[in-house]
């Protein structure tokens, strides 16, 4: 019997290597109560359904409302431009002191009528509840949900606060000379300092006394369905002062108003609000929160708290989505998936297991390559193995059921990306590869050939029919295996990790189950180690 058939007989009694009883298997990897889905699976997400008769409503109304409402709305922007010029003649674009004081009670009472005015002109029922902080006692506001443009009903029931916007909405315009009255904090996504400027911008103007004026922040920095409260950005929060929280509610029956990345657009949005008898918003001012010693150093941990009592008085849930979840669904949708398989709790996930955007972006990559052809935009068992040039097997499922976190019969790129960082990557250690190289080197002469390559993983996946000529040729570059390709494949393609070192595991389980003199004799797999560590022997080989 040659060495491969002996390391096929020693293979096939192992318990649990798919030939034979099941017999004992390697532990399954327990779920993280953290890594669970979130309660919202898409916060950005609206679909608004419009009934027929409320669309023969809107008609009607709108043969009126529609064009009243348009012309009132140009009408007062057009009014409150001269008072912005004023506001904002020989100004920089971006202030480094406050507008002088004469031109600010010229300018703001008008501009606050006018923007009451305005958004009464929309159609806006607005109910104000709690007491607006002076700029003493919180110098910003942080605004919760974010959930569209007309969000800015917040600002001018706050009294016209400054905001927190991109240097191009200030160039537009009309409205740009608008938003320049409010004195903005403007954000640059050209300079690669921006971030930096606009932290100490805040900082400065949130410490200055009352010298500035107030700011209003949208700390969730994009706009929800408001079924949840994603992930604050902690910008609002790094000054460590007091804040005073600002819900914002839409009591409606229909919601016209919902701006999100999958939904209506913002001409749809204006028609179909102006359409409406009225619109219903609440904005509420919750008592001041004040930053405890540990939240001044920890801005993230401050978010975190006001966040939650924001969520708690609005009775709904919070999630760890953010912006960069935004991104993950643009790339989902141009990768012909659901533009919902993207989300992946982009801050729990990167905090957690220590990955950055580009390195999710590429998981997105792979995991398209794999899924594009399944229905849903989720991988099944069939994806998987045909991806993996194996058959299912016993093992198969096993390590299939290790990325299926939720035990629905398929892998979605949040399960594929946690089971990467968790199961696989962990596995494809220096040390592992070298160990994993030494299994199927049979003959301990530096290579893996065909025969080798196959006979173990048709022993250790308990498929005896199993042609791995595919898989085998994908890793070689000849006739056989050296060690540096087998290290470069394992380390391109982590999926394999977990079935490459199967045997090794299933090996363990064994020796471990015989009786203690059993355990003792030398193992067929005790091979040499990879072809530049020969002179280590087998002492250093680790198999657990």
């Amino acid at each position: 019997m040659n060495r491969c058939a002996e390391a096929a007989a020693v293979a096939a009694t192992v318990p649990g290597s798919g030939v034979g009883d099941s017999g004992l298997r390697p532990p399954m990897v327990p779920r993280q109560a953290s890594f669970f889905p979130p309660p919202v699976p898409n916060p950005f997400v609206q679909q608004t359904r419009i009934s027929a008769a409320r669309r023969l409503q809107m008609i009607l109304l709108g043969i009126i409302l529609l064009p009243v409402r348009a012309l009132l709305v140009g009408l007062v922007l057009l009014l409150a431009w001269p008072f912005a010029v004023i506001s904002t003649v020989c100004c920089p674009k971006k202030l480094t002191h406050p507008i002088s004081d004469w031109r600010r009670k010229i300018t703001q009472p008008a501009l606050k009528f006018l923007g009451r005015a305005m958004f009464f002109s929309m159609g806006f029922r607005v109910t104000v509840k709690g007491k607006v902080a002076s700029p003493l006692e919180a110098p910003i506001f942080v605004v919760a949900p974010h959930s569209t443009f007309f969000d800015g009903i917040a600002c001018v029931v706050a009294g016209l606060p400054s905001l927190v916007s991109r240097n191009e909405n200030a160039q537009t315009p009309l409205v740009g000379r608008l938003l320049r009255a409010l004195q903005p904090v403007l954000v640059s996504r050209v300079d690669p300092d921006s971030r930096k400027n606009t932290i100490n911008e805040i900082k400065k103007r949130a410490m200055s006394g009352g010298e500035w004026p107030q700011i209003l922040v949208f700390p969730e920095g994009t706009c929800t369905n408001r079924s949840c409260l994603i992930t604050f950005k902690p910008g609002a929060f790094i000054p460590g002062v007091p804040v005073q929280p600002v819900l914002l509610r839409y009591p409606n029956k229909l919601d016209t108003v919902t701006w999100t990345w999958q939904g209506y657009t913002f001409i749809q949005l204006c028609v179909l609000t102006f359409c409406q008898l009225f619109t219903k918003v609440e904005v509420e001012f919750m008592p001041v929160q004040a930053p405890s010693e540990e939240e001044r150093n920890d801005p993230v941990l401050f978010a975190s708290r006001v966040r939650n009592l924001m969520a708690e008085a609005l009775e709904i849930p919070v999630t760890d989505h953010t912006y960069e979840d935004c991104r993950l669904m643009i790339s989902a949708g141009q990768l012909t998936l659901p533009m919902e398989a993207g989300l992946v709790e982009f801050t729990k996930i990167s905090r957690k297991l220590k990955l950055d955007w580009d390195g999710i972006r590429k998981h997105l990559d792979e995991y398209a390559s794999i899924a594009s052809s399944a229905k849903g935009g989720r991988i099944g068992i069939e994806e998987f193995a045909e991806y993996l040039k194996l058959p299912v097997s016993d093992v198969l499922r096993q390590l299939f059921a290790l990325f299926d976190r939720n035990n629905d019969g398929s892998i979605d790129f949040r399960e594929y990306v946690i089971g990467l960082a968790v199961l696989c990557n962990p596995a494809n250690t220096e040390d592992i590869i070298q160990v994993a190289f030494k299994l199927f080197d049979v003959d301990e002469d530096g290579y893996i050939t065909e025969e080798e390559f196959c006979t173990i993983l048709q022993a250790s996946l308990g498929v005896p029919d199993l042609n791995v000529s595919g898989l085998f040729r994908e890793i070689a570059q000849g006739d056989s295996v050296s060690y540096e390709e087998f290290k470069s494949f394992a380390l391109k393609h982590p999926e394999y990790a977990k079935i490459f070192t199967t045997y090794l595991d299933l090996q363990t389980c064994h020796v471990f189950s015989l009786p203690e003199d059993v355990q003792t004799a030398p193992s067929v797999a005790s091979n040499k180690v990879s072809p530049e560590s020969h002179e280590e022997g087998t002492s250093g080989k680790k198999v657990d």
